[in-house]
């Protein structure tokens, strides 16, 4: 066949089989006695083979290698085809996301493209001065980046860095809920962990309770901790029995008391976070320093029953527990009545 019916039977066009040709990639049989190249079938079948490994990603002179040596073994170069395809794959899905950045800011124009472009860059460098730097020093008018600004949160491992880029996401006006929903949901723990410590910091955006409300559920003693807290401040009941965990384990037991105080302004709570304390105090595990950690939450508590297991506190058999309800009591006893109206009977 001359070049031209083996360009319209294979699809390959006649100047690049002319460039295989001078490559010695697949070079024709025979030629017609006036000089015309002429395909045999079995150099057409060779040109299948050639664009077949081409659709692999293999360059030509690999190709030559692979149909020239009979020695040639195909494991190493597809194993350095995945790795490199893999590579490639991650830089598109960057270039996908930097994109997707640029787009959820509506740039107005080539100037706010430059900003984020500028603010990618820096978020991206090892240095964490420099990436602080980079959101604390942002241009006042400077587009909106929530997408960029929650990814760069779930990534930062310094803390510093990180409540930069916490304080820059609340002032971002885009949804930071909806960005960081995604982490917090998350394998890896350390993600979640930003995520919602993140969201706490917004608990009355729209979406963050419910996020901050499966959270209380996390198997991350930490991810519950960062969600309860918010929770307790903005007056959800669900997390008491977090809070009442924190306050027993004595993980951030001084913070959960006080979203404990918050949430025992309603009467009926209070009684029941009083309940709920109570019974830690008769489990095998209450040791000294757990019993003065529930006396220390119990001062935070309003009613009188509160006030009521305070006392027996007082008469504990443990020294040390006796003599910090007993102060805790004569604190309570110092406040005005306007104070312990809500306390006494």
């Amino acid at each position: 066949m001359l070049i031209g019916e083996v360009a319209r039977r294979s699809g390959v066009s006649t100047r690049t089989l002319r460039h295989y040709d001078a490559l010695g990639l697949v070079r024709p049989t025979g030629r017609t006695a006036g000089g015309y190249r002429e395909y045999s079938a079995q150099d057409v079948r060779r040109i299948f083979h050639v664009e077949s490994l081409r659709s692999l990603g293999l360059s030509l002179k690999q190709i030559g290698r692979a149909l020239q040596d009979p020695s040639f073994t195909p494991s190493a170069l597809v194993g350095d085809l995945i790795r490199w395809t893999r590579d490639r794959l991650e830089r598109e899905r960057e270039l996908l996301e930097r994109l997707r950045a640029i787009d959820a800011s509506a740039p107005t124009g080539w100037q706010d493209v430059l900003h984020i472009v500028e603010l990618m860059r820096e978020l991206d460098s090892p240095s964490a001065a420099r990436r602080q730097q980079a959101v604390l020093a942002r241009p006042e008018g400077a587009p909106a980046a929530a997408g960029l600004l929650a990814g760069a949160v779930l990534a930062e491992s310094d803390p510093h860095v990180a409540g930069a880029l916490r304080w820059a996401l609340t002032r971002s006006g885009g949804d930071g809920v909806a960005a960081l929903t995604a982490g917090a949901y998350a394998g890896d723990v350390d993600v979640r962990r930003r995520a919602v410590l993140a969201i706490a910091g917004t608990p009355e955006a729209p979406g963050a309770v419910a996020v901050l409300a499966d959270a209380l559920r996390d198997p991350d003693v930490t991810v519950r901790g960062h969600a309860a807290l918010a929770l307790g401040r903005h007056g959800v009941a669900a997390a008491v029995p977090v809070l009442v965990g924190m306050v027993v384990g004595g993980a951030n037991d001084v913070d959960a008391a006080e979203a404990l105080g918050r949430l025992s302004q309603d009467p009926v709570r209070a009684d029941r976070i009083t309940a709920a304390l109570a019974g830690e105090l008769a489990a095998p595990t209450a040791d000294s320093a757990t019993r003065i950690r529930i006396a220390q939450a119990l001062v935070e508590l309003t009613g009188p029953t509160a006030r009521e297991v305070l006392r027996r506190l007082a008469h504990d058999d443990d020294r040390a527990v006796t003599l910090v309800a007993s102060a805790l009591l004569r604190v309570l006893d110092r406040r005005s009545p306007e104070d312990r109206a809500d306390e006494d009977p």
